[in-house]
């Protein structure tokens, strides 16, 4: 069985539909590959928007990219619920992010400062205001920073959401998982999938979270730098069992981040009375387990930063994949191999920059230009930097006589194994979605 589409995108997560829903309102014939479709890493990702208060040293690119995608979805939220009739939980509730102790405080004190010098809106409280603006706050808690345009949404129903305005818009969804990339004439052609349906189409879109480098059929030098970064978040109920609210008020009403000894922490109050908690950063390669020591270590500086924690019903344990990559920054747009489009390595922030990276690939699928907001991270960058470094060394490269050009090849090379699209196995952004907050 065969196929054939302008565009196919490989992984149905929040970045690869939002790409898949944009490119249809373009015109484009799109199908989807990906065998849950709408349940990858957003199934555990906080939804945090929070360009500012994610902010670090060197990231100022991924900040404007973060600002020009957050600055976005108010409008983006409003348009895709009512084109799939769905919510999306979006929330404009703001980021507070507080210190507990003496070096906490000054570490957030140095990201206020930098902050400031990006000219950002960023205002500095002493602990006591922290408290009266979230009652539950630690009497320890020694200051903070309050951004009032970090914002949430919810990334389980903006993936539903997503679907669903696809369907509508009349994506096709192909529910396998990929088997092999097909390449004919040095030119990817589309995707086999594990059904042996032939997926054929003009350009296709690797969309697939921690996996994206794993794809059967990538040739040598068409490999995208992208690892899965594991992170366990915790779920808990802010309402009783009927849900009502609890006795004395909202638990917590913002967004809330933390610094406690060191490690980061975040808080992110659901209207619905769900509080997600996250997350661990764990170098643990394609594992999704949740373990004892992940969980005990949120709610150990969850009840440091907010004792009462402990009060409330513990409902989910779970763990995802962010889609990392060397500087933390996502792949768009053409790859090493023409036809291959990437849309990938997000790495904690893929629910933040869905709206941005879908007008972005709309924008090269149907001109073949990235908008400047997305130039710098182009998914040839770390080949470029290769070769740029090789040349500025004066090394000359072998030739075809040369004993380098015939020495054995000494490096160990992992088998490839058929690209997997699990529900559990998928990328996440720092809140794991693609956890990404």
């Amino acid at each position: 069985m065969t196929a054939t589409s302008d565009v196919l995108v490989v992984g149905g997560g929040i970045i690869g539909l939002a790409v898949a829903w944009r490119a249809a309102q373009r015109g484009l014939g799109v199908t989807v590959l990906d065998p849950c479709p709408g349940r990858g890493a957003n199934q555990v990702a906080a939804g945090m928007l929070a360009p500012v208060t994610e902010l670090q040293y060197g990231e100022e690119a991924l900040l404007r990219l973060g600002i020009a995608s957050n600055t976005r979805y108010a409008d983006f939220a409003a348009e895709l619920s009512a084109a799939s009739g769905l919510p999306t939980g979006y929330r404009a509730c703001g980021t507070l992010a507080a210190a507990l102790d003496a070096d906490d405080r000054a570490e957030l004190r140095e990201l206020h400062d930098f902050q400031q010098r990006l000219g950002l809106e960023v205002s500095w409280l002493n602990g006591r205001e922290c408290r009266r603006l979230e009652p539950m706050l630690a009497p320890s808690v020694r200051g903070g920073l309050l951004v009032s345009g970090d914002h949430q949404v919810d990334g389980r129903l903006l993936g539903a959401a997503l679907l669903a305005a696809c369907e509508r818009a009349g994506v096709r969804v192909h529910r396998d998982r990929a088997a092999e990339l097909t390449v004919r004439q040095d030119r990817a052609v589309g995707v086999r999938a594990e059904d042996g349906t032939e997926l054929y189409a003009g350009q296709t879109v690797l969309a697939a979270g921690s996996w994206s480098g794993e794809l059967p059929g990538l040739p040598a030098g068409a490999e995208l730098p992208v690892r899965p970064v594991k992170g366990q978040i915790l779920r808990l109920r802010m309402t009783t069992t009927t849900g009502a609210p609890l006795p004395g008020g909202p638990f917590l009403s913002r967004n809330l981040r933390a610094v406690v000894r060191g490690c980061h922490l975040y808080l992110v109050p659901r209207e619905s009375g769900e509080l997600v908690v996250g997350a661990t950063m764990e170098e643990q390669g394609f594992d999704t387990t949740v373990t004892a020591g992940g969980v005990y270590e949120l709610l150990r500086d969850a009840h440091e930063l907010v004792p009462g924690i402990t009060e409330l019903p513990l409902i989910e344990t779970s763990a995802g994949l962010r889609p990392g990559t060397p500087d933390n920054a996502p792949l768009l747009g053409p790859t090493a191999l023409p036809g291959l489009v990437a849309a990938t390595g997000h790495h904690r922030n893929g629910v933040l920059l869905t709206p941005v990276t879908a007008d972005a690939l709309a924008d090269y699928l149907t001109t073949g230009v990235l908008p400047p907001e997305a130039a710098p991270f182009s998914a040839t960058r770390f080949l470029e930097k290769h070769s740029s470094e090789k040349h500025s060394s004066g090394k000359p490269s072998p030739d075809k006589h040369s004993a380098e050009a015939h020495a054995p090849d000494t490096r160990s090379a992992a088998p490839r194994t058929p690209l997997t699209l699990a529900p559990d196995r998928r990328s996440a952004d720092r809140t794991l979605t693609e956890a990404t907050p």
